[in-house]
């Protein structure tokens, strides 16, 4: 993403926004409600096009992708007719892969999201984690290049958040994926994040990219480096939010 723009009528949301996207990492978006987190990331699944700038894919996408880009949603999007397993084939019909090389793929993102168990069930039988563990197997199923995931983690409580970020730890671990993460919760970018990038309020630019070293899984809560990274992250964002949530106010 190099110099991007972009207007809605005549406010402007985004300002020379420039962000590199490295393969196999994780990168975090936060920033203040309304500075435009979202819209980059229509930007980067084309589901829209900025006003100015440029948005590039680079390289080959991995080896048996079927979509080089896909979404995992807070709302968890499974439709409640069919059962996990039905909900991830879907995915798969839409490129005509079906019988035993659909359960291969199927078999797999289930072991590795943990619900092997559940394959049976219903989305209304799950709790809310659990749908959440189905839209990510659903989104690994088609080998995306690039995971967008936007505030996939905010519709669910504490205890499940926390659960969710292991599990996302434990998948990255296993088989490192790339993703572009949207979140307002410092806590879930600076455990989940390789890189972080921090946006002012509107018009959105890049006050700063926090480059985070210490590996996922030794990152736990209490750590003593992390707890300075998201300190350092609310330092640059704190006046930022409390004059983003004036201007929504005064509305």
């Amino acid at each position: 993403m190099n110099s991007v723009c972009h207007f809605y009528g005549a406010t402007e949301v985004l300002r020379d926004i420039s962000v590199e996207i490295p393969n196999g990492r994780i990168v975090c978006l936060v920033g203040p409600s309304g500075c435009g987190k979202s819209t980059i990331l229509r930007f980067l699944g084309g589901l829209e096009l900025p006003t100015k700038g440029e948005i590039m894919q680079l390289g080959d996408p991995p080896e048996g992708s079927l979509n080089p880009l896909t979404y995992v949603f807070q709302d968890f999007a499974l439709l409640p007719w069919r059962t996990v397993r039905g909900n991830i084939s879907l995915v798969l019909e839409d490129h005509n892969i079906r019988g035993e090389k659909a359960e291969a793929i199927i078999d797999d993102v289930l072991e590795r999201t943990k619900l092997l168990d559940f394959k049976n069930a219903l989305p209304k039988q799950l709790s809310g984690g659990m749908k959440q563990r189905v839209a990510i197997a659903r989104a690994l199923a088609v080998k995306p290049a690039v995971m967008l995931m936007d505030e996939p983690l905010s519709a669910l409580d504490s205890q499940t958040r926390e659960l969710l970020m292991e599990d996302l730890v434990s998948l990255w671990t296993r088989q490192p994926f790339t993703a572009v993460y949207v979140t307002h919760n410092l806590a879930e970018a600076v455990r989940l994040g390789h890189k972080v990038v921090v946006l002012s309020r509107r018009p959105g630019q890049v006050r700063d990219i926090v480059e985070i070293e210490t590996p996922l899984a030794e990152r736990k809560t209490g750590h003593a480096e992390m707890e300075k990274v998201q300190d350092k992250l609310w330092d640059l964002m704190r006046d930022e939010a409390r004059a983003a949530d004036e201007e929504l106010v005064n509305v």
